[in-house]
């Protein structure tokens, strides 16, 4: 479950060092017309916004090419405790989630209330997905996943992130607006569909 950075991978702030792998959580094909890979931060509320975003940009592409294999979508942990103290412990209640098969599920709940991720909601929310609570509080409480996280963080820092919402379209930085125009205009540009 690791991934391979080169010891000399480049700081470049606007490429991608390590790209999506099958260890990466995704939406789509990792050979999609167009992979975009956030990396975000549950805590963050910009995170929360954009992962909205996202949801729209699929849906309106997919309303509109019918094409399946159009836009892939990977997430990526980077919480950012010094701002944001419960964002590591969401980062892995995600990932005891993902061991259940509910990633996604959780993410979504969890960048939806990020004012709300103390133990007691993390539990709730296990609850409400008919998670296994124990096995997903022993998931949390030995940290289990802690590595995965930790890759997806120094694969952020090795491309350049040091804030979140930090977003790739085909290994390249998005700097621009994250609103609903700008953002597909640059998805059909790297798609060569503009």
């Amino acid at each position: 479950m690791s991934h391979d950075i080169p010891a000399n991978a480049p700081g470049d702030r606007h490429q991608l060092v390590v790209p999506p792998s099958e260890q990466d959580h995704r939406q789509g094909s990792l050979d999609a017309r167009v992979v975009l890979v956030e990396y975000g931060d549950y805590q963050c509320p910009q995170c929360g916004e954009l992962y909205a975003l996202i949801k729209t940009v699929q849906e309106r592409l997919n309303a509109t090419f019918f094409e399946e294999n159009y836009l892939g979508f990977v997430f990526r942990h980077f919480p950012q405790p010094q701002i944001h103290p419960q964002a590591q412990k969401a980062a892995e209640a995600a990932e005891a989630a993902g061991a259940q098969g509910q990633f996604w599920q959780m993410s979504e709940i969890l960048l939806e209330h990020h004012q709300d991720l103390r133990d007691c909601n993390l539990v709730e929310y296990a609850n409400n997905l008919g998670l296994d609570v124990a096995q997903f509080l022993r998931d949390i409480t030995r940290r289990v996943h802690i590595e995965h996280i930790n890759e997806d963080i120094e694969s952020g820092i090795r491309s350049g992130v040091t804030s979140t919402p930090a977003l790739f379209i085909n290994g390249l930085r998005y700097t621009n607006a994250l609103e609903l125009e700008p953002l597909l205009a640059a998805i059909l540009e790297s798609g060569n569909l503009s």
